[in-house]
């Protein structure tokens, strides 16, 4: 009975050594697995980390306005551009000498701002935080950045130069760009030989307008703040249309909103209203007689300009160019603001002018353009450190979606901000 006990005993522990040695033998074999998936992890994100580090792409610009030279510098400061080209079929004269002003608005002075722009060290005029420049004032000085980088990028500059399908035929297969930026304005064909649909959606921004233009040599060609008057109803008793006596409708700004800008050469003005149904806007919405919008941009000027122009008189009246009625205000944008070349393996995007067009000027149309290129450094990331097909695609689809963001937020606030307040 005793030995029956103890070969028991002997067997129990033959059993718990058996399953102590298991145990071991599962802690050594799971600390293995973790350790080693712990160097694959650490090895795989240093590598991946080296590989999205010396990730350069070539990205190609076409277009040097303000939205293409600006696209150019958010490219070099992505820091994965190894080779910048920019192409513009002006040459430099026609491209610097523009006399347009523009006006940069808070957003897109700080955006700029953080591109390393220096605003002390160009030629323009600060107002209510707006800046304003000639657009050949702006376009110059950002060349002069991008000359200055090309220390770091291999950054060229190609004037006179059209984008063609024979400009494409012409790069060889393995110095095809990776992103292809288009920023040649609203007459631009550089989509349609890149394929990219040329369907736009027109949307009304509930609103009606009017433009005019006059030029007087004798005046300055300097940037000037603009002029805003609010809440204006004209006298056209004389047509038979009576000024409404009371105002009606608290959600929306009443009466009409004139704005007066650009250098004291160049002068030019708008005029806004709410989209409505009153008399005086229906009138001036149909009316065949054009002398009435020019002699109501003519007295708003005269009233509203700054003390030191002259006013506007009979002989200058003759040559101010001016909207014969006031005409709804649309935005229209691309249905598709974003491609992949899948056979070539270049990623297109849209900008600018060449992306969305709002038939009223206001003088800070560039604002529309700078808004699109928020997006453009990370896209330009993503599309350089891409491992597959699949990341670029998911990039095209952020900067699509982006671009209708900017579209739909224009279409509900910029009015208001450039033109009612």
């Amino acid at each position: 009975m005793d030995g029956l006990q103890a070969e028991n005993a002997g067997v129990g522990g033959i059993g718990e050594d058996a399953e102590e040695r298991y145990r071991a033998l599962a802690y050594d074999t799971a600390l293995s697995t973790l350790v080693a998936v712990a160097v694959y992890v650490v090895v795989k994100v240093s590598l991946d980390g080296i590989r999205q580090w010396r990730a350069r792409i070539s990205v190609l610009i076409v277009g040097s306005g303000p939205v293409g030279l600006t696209a150019a510098l958010v490219a070099v400061r992505s820091g994965k551009v190894l080779k910048l080209t920019v192409l513009d079929e002006r040459y430099r004269t026609a491209l610097l000498c523009r006399p347009q002003q523009i006006a940069l608005d808070p957003r897109s002075v700080k955006f700029l701002l953080g591109l390393g722009v220096d605003f002390d060290n160009m030629e323009g005029c600060w107002h209510n935080e707006h800046f304003f420049t000639r657009i050949g004032v702006f376009q110059e000085y950002l060349l002069s950045i991008l000359e200055q980088k090309k220390q770091k990028v291999d950054v060229k500059v190609q004037l006179g130069t059209k984008f063609t399908e024979e400009y494409l035929r012409r790069i060889p297969r393995n110095e095809w760009p990776r992103v292809i930026v288009v920023a040649d304005g609203s007459c631009g064909d550089s989509c349609s030989v890149l394929g990219i649909s040329s369907d736009y959606t027109v949307e009304s921004c509930h609103a009606y307008g009017a433009n005019a233009t006059i030029e007087r040599l004798d005046q300055r060609q300097v940037p000037t703040p603009e002029i805003r008057a609010h809440s204006l109803y004209f006298d056209l008793s004389a047509y038979g249309v009576e000024a409404p006596r009371e105002h009606r409708n608290a959600q929306a700004k009443p009466g009409f909103h004139v704005k007066i800008y650009g250098t004291f050469r160049n002068r030019y003005m708008a005029l806004a209203c709410p989209a409505s149904d009153t008399k005086m806007v229906r009138f001036l919405r149909h009316t065949a007689n054009s002398s009435i919008m020019k002699n109501i941009f003519h007295q708003s000027f005269n009233v509203y300009k700054t003390d030191i122009e002259p006013r506007l008189n009979d002989v200058t009246l003759h040559h101010m160019q001016c909207s014969r009625r006031l005409f709804e205000i649309q935005l229209s944008h691309r249905r598709i603001s974003a491609a992949y070349i899948e056979g070539d393996n270049v990623a297109v995007t849209v900008e600018g002018e060449a992306a969305r067009v709002l038939n009223f000027d206001t003088g800070c149309g560039v604002n529309l353009g700078m808004r699109g290129l928020e997006s453009m450094g990370t896209f330009i990331y993503r599309t350089a450190t891409a491992v597959d097909q699949n990341d670029i695609l998911e990039a095209l689809s952020a900067k699509m979606q982006h671009s209708r963001q900017v579209a739909e937020t224009f279409k509900l606030t910029d009015l208001a901000q450039s033109m009612y307040e």
